[in-house]
């Protein structure tokens, strides 16, 4: 049987990691530390789901590594001792406190020892594997892709039979949404309770005495919006009932995007796409538009239509007689104006575009979106 060894910190990434080795046939070994951190609990809730996940007969296997006296020393407010866990977005700068300097390199060290002494005396390959994902890049330098690149190459040159230990990371271009969609699919193939194991997991970096989520953290954040976004309630227990935590995440997550957009975007732009505003007709720079390309989102270039879809109905924004069949723009009926619209948004990043009408060309189904060149950017495509 292949083999794995991976930290178990008890939270969602790392325990759908596991859930993943399991259905990809390893025996895993998993390392789970105790390091002084303020949400401990993350230990005990891991070991819920080793003793469940053995009960269905699955080859793991847990060792729990004191790091505490050592790492207690460290500068973190994720650390007992430290300043107050920051409240807010998982992006934002006083997210940074949350940093333990070091740890994954420290971390990593000792799976990899542990993960080559077991492929020494076995003359086997063993992997080791780690949950970190494109969201944690922001904030954490040591959960970046150039970071285990190098960290793997040091290890390879300070060690013999280095040749028998790979490092993978599954989720390193993913989000906490892919990954949770991950889980569900190791839990339909293994036959496993998905609210049971998810409701034995911690991501909150400051929950109560009681072991409840706060829903405030940035780590709870990313949490709520994953599971909102797979549109499940979180099984784990908060503080609060699930809509408050639900309807705080969303709020934080808009004014986190509100303030990301103040700066990216030019006013016309963030008038139109984040306040629902209308460009002046004849105005906009896409209008006469005749390049053959694709038009993106400008807030996310998420690509909505392509040239071949565009075409001149004089009424002064650009028309498109067809969305691409991956765009998935949202409706919205829209009573302003004291008219009955519907008005369109980018399905990705909710950003307005503008509306589609019933006054389009009969041959490609009868309507015309009538967009705002202000929420597009366009990419030309030799023909």
């Amino acid at each position: 049987m292949k083999k794995a060894v991976m930290a178990l910190s008890g939270g969602m990434d790392s325990t759908s990691l596991l859930l993943r080795l399991l259905r990809e046939g390893y025996s895993v070994s998993c390392i789970s530390y105790e390091y002084g951190q303020k949400h401990r609990v993350e230990i005990d809730r891991s070991k819920s789901n080793i003793e469940y996940l053995q009960s269905m007969n699955l080859p793991i296997d847990q060792k729990i590594v004191n790091l505490e006296s050592a790492m207690m020393i460290f500068n973190s407010s994720l650390i007992s001792g430290g300043k107050d866990i920051p409240e807010g977005h998982y992006e934002e700068e006083q997210m940074k406190s949350t940093v333990v300097p070091n740890r994954n390199a420290i971390f990593s060290s000792i799976m990899y020892g542990y993960a080559l002494s077991i492929a020494s005396k076995s003359n086997k390959n063993v992997i080791i594997a780690l949950g970190v994902h494109s969201g944690d890049h922001a904030i954490y330098p040591d959960c970046r892709p150039e970071f285990y690149k190098s960290l793997e190459h040091a290890f390879s040159i300070g060690n013999w039979d280095s040749e028998l230990v790979k490092l993978e990371l599954p989720y390193i271009d993913g989000d906490k949404e892919s990954i949770l969609r991950d889980a569900i699919k190791s839990c339909e193939e293994l036959k496993l309770d998905f609210d049971l194991i998810f409701s034995n997991t911690n991501t909150s970096y400051n929950p109560d005495e009681k072991g409840r989520s706060s829903g405030k953290s940035g780590a709870d954040i990313e949490r709520i919006l994953a599971f909102n976004a797979i549109e499940r309630k979180d099984p784990v227990e908060y503080v609060d009932d699930w809509d408050t935590v639900l309807q705080n995440a969303i709020e934080v997550e808009r004014m986190h995007k509100d303030e990301y957009y103040k700066e990216k975007l030019t006013e016309l732009q963030y008038m139109v796409t984040r306040q629902s505003g209308t460009e002046r007709p004849f105005t906009g720079m896409y209008n006469s538009e005749k390049r053959n390309g694709v038009y993106k989102c400008i807030c996310c270039e998420h690509e909505l239509f392509s040239s071949s879809g565009k075409y001149e109905s004089g009424c002064g924004w650009p028309a498109f007689h067809t969305e691409l069949d991956s765009a998935g723009i949202t409706r919205i009926e829209d009573y302003s104006m004291g008219m009955i619209r519907t008005e369109v948004r980018c399905s990705k990043c909710d950003a307005h575009l503008g509306h589609v009408f019933k006054d389009g060309p009969a041959a490609f189904g009868g309507e015309r979106y009538c967009i705002n060149s202000a929420s597009l950017i366009f990419e030309e495509v030799e023909e």
